[in-house]
């Protein structure tokens, strides 16, 4: 799933339900504007792993209220 895909309202539509942590959120904004998992990772210092598991936790809630 490509967030960058998805329309200003569907992505407003996305954070005022999906409950995201602030790292999801910066996750989703990133990925929003087609930044890349390593470049992501290294905007928010931490692993390309931990950015996996963020991105698996935030495709599973956008999947929840489809």
């Amino acid at each position: 799933m490509k967030l960058c895909n998805f329309t200003k309202p569907e992505l407003q539509y996305f954070i005022d339900n999906c409950n995201f942590t602030d790292i999801e959120m910066r996750y989703v904004e990133l990925r929003s504007k087609d930044k890349s998992n390593v470049a992501i990772a290294n905007e928010l210092n931490i692993s390309t792993s931990s950015v996996s598991n963020v991105a698996k936790r935030v495709k599973d809630k956008i999947e929840k209220i489809k």
